[in-house]
C-alpha cells in the first residue's frame, strides 16, 4: 500500500505544471514560424496584388501594358521554368538527407542555389532592357513593385540556401527529422518563392 502511494506521488509529480512550449503541438517550432511568417508574407503580396487589379481594372482599363510598353513574355517563361526546376531540386536535396545520402543533400541544394541565382540574374538583366521604370506610370510602378517583392524575396531565399549548403558541406544535417530542419525549413521558405512566382508571372505576364 505504501509502495503504491510513493508510485503515485512520483507519477504526479512528473506531470505537475504545464507541457512545454509547443511540445503539445505536432509541428517543430521552426517549421511553426516558417508558417506563420509565410502566411503574413502572402497578405503582404495579396495587398500588392489588390492595387495591382485596381489600376489595371478600374484605372488603366483600356490596354494592359499601355501603348508603347511591351513586356518579354518569353524570357519570364524561360525564368519561370528555371525557378519551378530549383523547387524540385530542393526537394530532391531534403529527400536525400532523410535517406542518410549526404553527396545527394549537397548536389540538391547547390543547384538550387545556382537556378535561384541564374533567376535573379535573369530578372535584373531584364529590368535593364525594358526601357521603362517605375517611374512611368501607375503600370511602371505597379510591375517593378510586384517583381521587384519578389525578386526581394528570392535573395532572402537565396541567403538561407547559402547557410544551409554551408551548413550540409561541414556535415551538420542527419536523417533524423530534428537533425535536417536547417534543410527543411528554407526548403519551404523557397516553394512559396516558387509558388509566388507563378502567381506573379501568371497575373501580370499573361492575363
Amino acid at each position: 500500500m505504501e509502495s503504491a502511494t510513493v508510485a503515485l506521488g512520483h507519477h504526479a509529480e512528473e506531470h505537475h505544471g504545464p507541457p512545454e512550449a509547443n511540445q503539445s503541438s505536432r509541428i517543430d517550432k521552426q517549421t511553426l514560424g516558417i508558417l506563420l511568417f509565410i502566411v503574413s508574407e502572402v497578405m503582404l503580396f495579396g495587398a500588392f496584388f489588390a492595387s495591382y487589379f485596381f489600376l489595371r481594372v478600374v484605372v488603366s482599363p483600356a490596354a494592359w501594358p499601355p501603348h508603347p510598353y511591351e513586356l518579354p513574355v518569353p524570357v519570364a517563361g524561360v525564368n519561370t521554368a528555371i525557378l519551378v526546376s530549383s523547387s524540385f531540386t530542393v526537394h530532391y536535396a531534403l529527400e536525400s538527407i532523410r535517406r542518410g545520402n549526404r553527396e545527394g543533400m549537397k548536389l540538391g541544394l547547390l543547384l538550387t542555389w545556382m537556378l535561384g541565382a541564374t533567376f535573379l540574374f535573369i530578372q535584373i538583366n531584364e529590368y535593364v532592357h525594358l526601357g521603362f521604370s517605375a517611374r512611368d506610370l501607375s503600370f511602371g510602378s505597379i510591375f517593378y513593385c510586384l517583381t521587384g517583392l519578389h525578386g526581394a524575396h528570392v535573395f532572402v531565399g537565396l541567403m538561407l540556401l547559402s547557410f544551409a549548403t554551408i551548413r550540409a558541406f561541414r556535415g551538420h544535417f542527419g536523417p533524423k527529422a530534428e537533425d535536417h530542419l536547417g534543410v527543411e525549413v528554407p526548403g519551404i521558405y523557397w516553394h512559396f518563392v516558387d509558388v509566388m512566382w507563378i502567381i506573379v508571372y501568371v497575373t501580370v505576364y499573361i492575363l
